[in-house]
Parts: C-alpha cells; sequence; structure tokens
C-alpha cells in the first residue's frame, strides 16, 4: 500500500488542525469562569480597610479629570495619590485642585520604565491597608474599590478587566481584532484554576494589592525594566506563591484607551506581543495560533479558496466577535467587522514581536528586558520573597 505523501499543504493542515485544538480548549475554560466583581452591600458587623488609590500620570491633563472625579467621590477610598511623572503640562496643578494628593515623582533612575518607577513611588507614599493602583484614562464607577477589597480576601493580587470606550467602527473593529488575540492566546479571563505562572495574563490599568505585602515583595522595583509591566508583575508575584487573579469588572470600570484607529495600532499592538516577558518559543507557538486560526481563514476565504476547518474557524471567530460585544461600553457594528482585519492585526504582532518597541511617552529605553519575569532587586535587596503572610490581609 503507498503511504500518503506529506505535502507542505498537507504539512499545513496538519499544524492548523492542532492549532484549532488548542484554540478550542483554551475557548471551553470560559464555560466556567470566576464570578464578575460587583459593588457589594455595605459593610455590616466588620471594620471596612482603608483603601489608597495610586495613579501614575505623565502628561494626563486631558484625560485625568474624569478619572479623579469619580475615585474622589467613592466613599471607600481613603487617600488619592496620584504622582506627578515629570509632566510638561498642567497635570500636577490639575489633579491638586481636584482634591487629590500631588506626588512629585523623582527623576527616574537608570534602568527603570516611567510607570514603575512612578507606582513605587506611590506604593511608599500610600497608608492604606490595601493599594489600588489606576491608570489615568480609567472611569471607574461606585463601587469598584469596595469589590476589589472584597475580592482579596481570597486572592493577593487582583487584576480588573474593564470595558473599553472606543468611538467610531474603525477604532472599535481594530481593537475587537487585537482584544480576540488575547482569548485565543490565552483563554477568557477570569479562570477558576490558575494557569502557570508563565502564561498568567494581567490588566495594569487596575490593580488592587494589600500594601505590606507588596512593599515587602518589593513589586514594581523587581519589573522595572519591562514595557509590559501588568503582566510582568503578575507572573514574577504568582511564581513566588501569590494567588493572582484576573477578574472581569465591566460593570464597575471603563476604559478610554485611545483616540484614534492609529492609536490603537501604535500603542496597543506595541504591548500585546507580550514579547519581554514570554519566552521565544511560546512567542512563536502563540504567533503561530494568531495566523493559523484568525488570520489564514480570512484570506483564504477573501481568495476563494477556504477549507472546511477554515470555515469552521470562521464561525468559532464570529463567535467570539458577539461574546465580544460585552466587552465594550458602546458596542457597534466594529466587533462584528473585526473578523476582517485579523490578517492586519497578525502582522503587526509579528512586527511588534520581532522588533520590540522601546519607546513609550517620549522616553526611549535601551536594551529589551529578557523574557520572563526580572528577580533583580533593585532597592531593597533581600533574597526571593515568599507568598504574602495572611498577617497583611485586612
Amino acid at each position: 500500500m503507498t503511504r500518503p505523501v506529506l505535502t507542505p499543504a498537507r504539512l499545513l493542515t496538519a499544524v492548523q488542525a492542532l492549532a484549532a485544538v488548542a484554540v478550542a480548549v483554551r475557548l471551553g475554560r470560559g464555560r466556567r469562569r470566576l464570578p464578575s466583581l460587583t459593588a457589594p452591600p455595605p459593610h455590616a458587623g466588620r471594620a471596612v480597610p482603608s483603601i489608597s488609590v495610586v495613579i501614575p500620570a505623565r502628561d494626563e491633563e486631558q484625560r485625568i479629570a474624569a478619572c479623579l472625579t469619580a475615585v474622589l467621590a467613592d466613599p471607600a477610598v481613603t487617600e488619592v495619590i496620584v504622582v506627578d511623572d515629570e509632566s510638561t503640562d498642567g497635570t500636577a496643578a490639575l489633579a491638586a485642585s481636584l482634591g487629590a494628593t500631588v506626588v512629585n515623582g523623582a527623576p527616574l533612575p537608570p534602568g527603570w520604565v516611567g510607570k514603575q518607577w512612578a507606582l513605587h513611588q506611590g506604593l511608599r507614599r500610600a497608608r492604606g491597608t490595601i493599594v489600588v493602583t489606576l491608570d489615568a484614562d480609567t472611569r471607574p464607577r461606585p463601587g469598584l474599590f469596595a469589590a476589589l477589597a472584597d475580592a482579596l480576601d481570597g486572592h493577593d493580587l487582583v487584576s480588573a478587566g474593564p470595558r473599553f470606550v472606543c468611538d467610531g467602527v474603525a477604532e472599535q473593529a481594530l481593537h475587537a481584532s487585537f482584544l480576540a488575540t488575547l482569548v485565543y492566546r490565552f483563554g477568557p479571563i477570569g479562570p477558576p484554576a490558575p494557569p502557570p505562572p508563565h502564561r498568567i495574563v494581567a490588566n495594569g490599568q487596575c490593580f488592587a494589592f494589600r500594601r505590606e505585602a507588596m512593599l515587602r515583595a518589593d513589586g514594581f522595583a523587581r519589573v522595572r525594566r519591562h514595557l509590559t509591566d501588568d503582566v510582568a508583575l503578575a507572573r514574577a508575584l504568582a511564581a513566588d506563591g501569590w494567588r493572582v487573579a484576573f477578574l472581569d469588572a465591566g460593570g464597575l470600570l471603563e476604559v478610554d484607551m485611545h483616540e484614534s484607529p492609529s492609536g490603537v495600532w501604535r500603542e496597543w499592538g506595541r504591548s500585546l506581543p507580550l514579547a519581554d516577558v514570554t519566552a521565544p518559543a511560546w512567542q512563536a507557538a502563540d504567533l503561530a495560533v494568531v495566523w493559523l486560526t484568525t488570520a489564514l481563514p480570512v484570506l483564504r476565504l477573501a481568495a476563494g479558496r477556504p477549507t472546511r476547518l477554515d470555515l469552521a474557524l470562521l464561525v468559532v471567530r464570529a463567535l467570539l466577535a458577539g461574546a465580544l460585544r460585552g466587552s465594550y461600553a458602546r458596542p457597534g457594528p466594529g466587533v462584528a467587522l473585526s473578523i476582517l482585519l485579523d490578517p492586519a492585526t497578525a502582522a503587526r504582532l509579528t512586527h511588534a514581536t520581532l522588533r520590540p518597541p522601546r519607546t513609550w511617552r517620549n522616553r526611549t529605553y535601551p536594551g529589551p528586558a529578557r523574557a520572563g519575569h526580572d528577580r533583580t532587586r533593585a532597592v531593597t535587596g533581600g533574597g526571593r520573597p515568599g507568598p504574602p503572610g495572611r498577617s497583611a490581609g485586612r
């Protein structure tokens, strides 16, 4: 009997099928997820923790007012600290006029990325039992901070997944295409069983943790070189035994990340490959999944030559687009049209993986950090910290 010849086409089909299985397994995790963050009822009969909110800000005069107004109005918040990272606009004056405590950030030391340096300083200024870090473009709703504090009863580090504000069909379509790549690579947020530390993802736009535990871990110093700082921090602490959770907070948090489709392409496309926190083999595997299960079916369909597997993958992608509508404050036709942009998104991720950008907020940083998390202790010294002690709880 003649054995079938393993042609390049058959090999590609076999590899695509393996990638499809990997995606199916990851998407299947979405059937069981941790509950979304919801505003808790008033705390009756137990002490309410003190909560400090730290907002790193560099030239955020045009965006920070909405964030600060919401944070300052929340009765669960004890103090609001804005760390002004050498802004050249009126960020500091505006924050002070609204009632926030403004910390004038010290000059950036060598070997640090600006956001981590600002958070490092803000953490040391904070006095709350719990610290919540927010980006200036977030829009918290009443109940977010109490919900985060409650979530820390079962976790040591919590990041919140927001709803996104995307104006215009093109911006929403490109954003949703990028967002789909995260789900295809890592699965939906809120898995009941945590993934291995090297596959954890997080959203640095909103973190919550106990102040004393983070001070002991010196977390921001350990990831000081990373532009993908949020994932680097979550993976480093998870490797030390921290219970890390990425929870849906769409009902309590919105974020307006970008002003145009070009901003999505330039800024989110810069960070989504996770190039400075992911080993090369995993980078290659993740890119293969994106190309084979999202981009290739669209390209073959456009050429009029889709296979049955391509058509099945397009159906899965359309179903995901429907699920992703809940990730947007005002979902429109752009979410469905995002499928057509998947080849361009794959190309953007590939370019940023091969040539990781090192420029952010008018600063250029030397040399990429090695993949994985940085265990160096820059400020306090000491060896590897263990998981946070329960004495650091409420």
